[in-house]
């Protein structure tokens, strides 16, 4: 079956269907990881895009269980090359063609993923449509053009959890860290208590989480601040998610509260970014945003380079910092914010995810030193 791609510039790509039949929108975006495509799907932080793979083979290991990061995929659209009619691997339980058919997700193939990459990076990413069947692109422009702007858009509220609760994993997985592919260097001398805010929460970050002898306990994204206390957390963790931070003022005012409570906190992607508004800074929409699993980031404190896995549109404004706020980390492509620490409370936070899911296990120390900061206090 036919199917087309159209963006708001006026361009647009034809190819044929490779998943659901169907029209969905979206911010459309490219990620240049080679792998991981099902946790790209399944990451809650895509929630409102369609998303390009500029790997020109997607689809050739299948899709396996044990690869997701949420109960079901969460991207508006999928953009691939070459899709795989076939999976070849021994962990596969299917193709990826049937997985999205099955959660009717719309994809399309045959694309000039190197053009479209080319235009989003030259232009900005834009909003988009894909259709299936017969469609008048011209139509799919106006369309893609009365997509609602990502910047503004609070869809955390979208893919929380409507309730709170334990997170659950073997003690077998939590020692060896067998989901994550490397066992933590040393795990808490107790059983530590997290509470987590789910603003859109990726599952490998609790598995690492209990992989360090944590209990974490996942609250909804509006949960007030003083209910989350009221537990007695050893220390609070805010997650990954999508849309603009600036747009979750409640949860902006909930990290304040936080804040002052004098509670280790670490914080990831969004959580970084609501971390930085509650300290005072603003945020800004970047070009084109980092989505990858190989962008390089310097640690200022000792010149290291770490290789990381990235996923966001949006970044801390370093002109607005407070005084209260010191910047451990730069993207080394633009030099943007990619790590925050409080100068006197055990307080930090980064951009991008050490639980590496997918991507390399460099940040994985940042982990170790959540840990350090708990069991100080």
């Amino acid at each position: 079956m036919n199917a087309i791609l159209a963006l708001e510039n006026g361009t647009w790509f034809q190819g044929v269907s490779a998943g659901a039949p169907g029209e969905t929108a979206g911010e459309v975006v490219f990620n240049t990881s080679m792998t991981g495509y099902q946790e790209i799907l399944t990451d809650p932080s895509y929630a409102g895009q369609i998303v390009t793979m500029t790997a020109p083979q997607i689809g050739n290991y299948g899709v396996a269980s044990a690869d997701t990061e949420s109960s079901k995929p969460q991207v508006a659209g999928f953009v691939m090359r070459d899709a795989s009619p076939i999976s070849s691997n021994w962990r596969a339980t299917g193709t990826l063609r049937g997985y999205l058919v099955r959660h009717n997700i719309v994809a399309i193939g045959d694309v000039d993923t190197r053009a479209l990459t080319r235009a989003l990076r030259s232009s900005g990413v834009m909003r988009g449509v894909i259709a299936t069947g017969s469609v008048a692109p011209a139509e799919l422009v106006e369309r893609a053009r009365r997509v609602p702007h990502m910047a503004g858009s609070d869809l955390v509220k979208d893919v929380t959890t409507a309730e709170a609760y334990d997170f659950e994993t073997s003690l077998a997985d939590a020692v060896t860290g067998s989901s994550f592919g490397l066992a933590p260097l040393r795990r808490a001398q107790r059983t530590l208590k997290v509470a987590a805010y789910d603003y859109g929460i990726k599952t490998n970050i609790l598995r690492r989480l209990a992989a360090h002898n944590c209990q974490v306990r996942v609250f909804p994204a509006s949960t007030p601040a003083s209910e989350v206390l009221a537990w007695e957390p050893d220390g609070i963790f805010l997650s990954n998610g999508p849309g603009d931070p600036a747009a979750v003022t409640y949860a902006v005012d909930n990290v304040r509260q936080l804040i002052d409570a004098d509670v280790p906190m670490f914080g990831i992607c969004l959580g970084h970014q609501l971390m930085g508004l509650a300290m005072g800074a603003k945020t800004f929409k970047l070009k084109f945003g980092h989505r990858g699993a190989n962008h390089p980031v310097k640690q200022l404190e000792t010149g290291a380079i770490e290789i990381t896995s990235q996923n966001h549109g949006f970044s801390v404004d370093p002109e607005t910092l407070p005084d209260t706020a010191r910047v451990t980390h730069l993207n080394l492509y633009d030099g943007t914010i990619e790590g925050l620490r409080h100068i006197s409370k055990p307080i930090f936070s980064v951009q991008y995810h050490p639980e590496a899911s997918p991507g390399p296990h460099d940040a994985d120390y940042l982990f170790q030193e959540f840990l350090d900061e708990m069991e100080k206090k």
